[in-house]
């Protein structure tokens, strides 16, 4: 290692659970179920980790690859793999095994630690990754299946917490690689480097308002963007995390009153359910909850329904390319006193860049100039700086793509406001273009969350043979509650221009990601079947 610079070190975000353990050694760092562990604790346990990892060969550039819901030993894996110089690959628990496969196989993962309640989407693909050395079982589950390789906590058990310094000599090595969800194709390999990472980490918890007190619930996927960066970020302010293996309306109210939980993170269909749950049972918050939401612009609705509870929503916005979340619809004083309907419209949009994230932009994607700040253009938001990934993994047509001019390009259409926040419109293959008119999905989306039988919805273009395409609203009923589709179109109508109202309307469970994102892909695959436009 090169001597110590006087005026520089390498920013990774392993450094913040060294200095939490040394400021808060005996502050309770994690707690799962009836465990806690300390913050001295969950450093010697990253320690065992990390040694038991350089005893099966892995180090600086190696890739392991973890198969764990929000417990402990993934929260370790954020640490202990970066600590050797190695790069951690989180993958996505709820895809198909042949998913699972390509990931694995794509990243060149040597090591592969997995929940045995997981265990078999691996067992049957073992043949498919000749390149996997070591097999480790997170025996979280009784009666599941196992991998032949030992058990995690023997593996950390046969290791002393001897101290591992920390083997990344520059900042812009890679520190993880999260895949896309691959709803264009195969998914893409998305590195971030250790810089990033620290300084997004840092940036959610300048945002957010944690502090050294706050007490923060797992109910956004660990393997989903790193946590958003909060698997660092909430070990650098010394404080609290509480994981949680399933995330149910039911049980996220019960550890918030027990344990006194202060923040979480959620993607808008989880704000729905806990909503719904909360109004069922007449829930409303002892104390206040602060709560990110990002994945997909909320209805305003929403964020009312959920500020009803006593909760306090933070809208961010981002993608898996820009480390989560890279701007923030920062709340002004100025806005205290306005009525909640209108408070919960300006919170709905997405915002301005976050205080390390600079540089974001909505412009013509063709000439890359900067959409009138009027509300109405329509542009590509547009993003560049420290958070921003190196790349996609053994992908560079795909980076080169993306990073077209200079920018990264997000996909998402958004207007700019006069006060310089932007707002999705919808994404560039959701915006439905009936008879020479542009439709924003997400406008009309948010109606019909006004409608009270209403619980989830989505709008996509289907095909017309006079419009060329008009919208279809796909509609999730609140339980006990059957709307129809002419009383839903009546609705539109009414607070919307009639020809943004959707044509068609069908009930039903909406298709979702992991994350809780709904796939419209899916959707748009069954209604553009045998027509030439519209699959992806």
């Amino acid at each position: 290692m090169p001597a110590p610079n006087v005026h520089y070190d390498v920013l990774s975000p392993v450094h913040f659970l060294l200095r939490s353990a040394m400021v808060f050694p005996d502050k309770v760092a994690v707690v799962y179920g009836d465990r806690r562990r300390t913050y001295s604790e969950f450093l010697e346990r990253v320690y065992r980790l990390a040694g038991a990892l350089q005893k099966m060969g892995i180090g600086k550039g190696d890739k392991v690859a973890y198969i764990c819901p929000n417990t402990p030993p993934m929260l370790e894996a954020h640490y202990a793999v970066p600590l050797l110089g190695a790069v951690l690959v989180s993958v996505n628990i709820r895809l198909s095994a042949n998913e699972v496969a390509y990931i694995i196989d794509h990243s060149d993962a040597k090591a592969v630690f997995v929940d045995n309640e997981f265990a078999d989407l691996v067992a049957p693909m073992r043949d498919r990754l000749p390149q996997v050395s070591h097999f480790v079982n997170i025996c979280d589950v009784s009666d599941a299946t196992l991998l032949p390789g030992p058990a995690y906590e023997a593996l950390l058990a046969e290791q002393a917490p001897t101290p591992v310094p920390l083997a990344v000599e520059d900042e812009l090595e890679v520190i993880t690689i999260n895949y896309t969800s691959g709803t264009t194709g195969l998914p893409k390999g998305v590195m971030y480097q250790h810089r990033g990472a620290y300084l997004n980490a840092i940036g959610e918890q300048l945002e957010f308002g944690t502090t050294a007190h706050s007490v923060y619930l797992w109910t956004l996927p660990m393997f989903h963007c790193n946590g958003w960066c909060f698997t660092w970020g909430i070990t650098a302010m010394g404080a609290t995390h509480v994981c949680l293996r399933k995330v149910v309306p039911e049980e996220i109210f019960r550890i918030i009153a027990a344990e006194g939980v202060t923040h979480l993170c959620a993607a808008p269909t989880i704000l729905i359910g806990m909503s719904a749950y909360a109004t069922e049972h007449t829930i409303r918050l002892d104390h206040r909850l602060e709560i990110m939401t990002a994945g997909a612009p909320p209805a305003p609705t929403v964020i009312q329904n959920m500020e009803g509870i006593g909760a306090n929503i933070t809208q961010t916005y981002g993608l898996t390319e820009v480390y989560g979340p890279h701007s923030v619809c920062q709340w002004q004083r100025k806005w205290d006193h306005l009525p909640d309907e209108e408070k919960a419209q300006l919170k709905a949009r997405q915002g301005v860049p976050y205080i390390v994230a600079h540089h974001m932009d909505v412009v013509d994607p063709l000439t890359m100039a900067p959409v009138p700040r009027d509300g109405k253009t329509m542009g590509e938001i547009v993003m560049r700086g420290n958070n921003v990934m190196l790349g996609y993994y053994k992908d560079p047509k795909a980076t080169e793509t993306a990073f077209e001019g200079g920018w990264f390009h997000s996909g998402d259409l958004a207007v700019m406001h006069p006060d310089n926040y932007a707002q999705i419109m919808d994404r560039k293959k959701d915006i439905i273009i009936s008879g020479g008119e542009n439709i924003s999905t997400v406008e009309v989306e948010n109606v019909i969350f006004r409608h009270p039988d209403v619980m989830e919805v989505a709008v996509i273009p289907v095909p017309d043979p006079k419009w060329g395409e008009v919208p279809k609203a796909f509609v999730l009923p609140k339980p006990g509650r059957q709307p129809d589709a002419q009383e839903i179109i009546a609705f539109c109508k009414q607070h919307l221009a009639r020809f943004k109202a959707p044509k068609y309307v069908a009930f039903g469970e909406l298709p979702k990601t992991a994350t809780g994102k709904i796939q419209k892909y899916k959707l748009r695959e069954q209604e553009w079947k045998g027509h030439e436009r519209r699959v992806n």
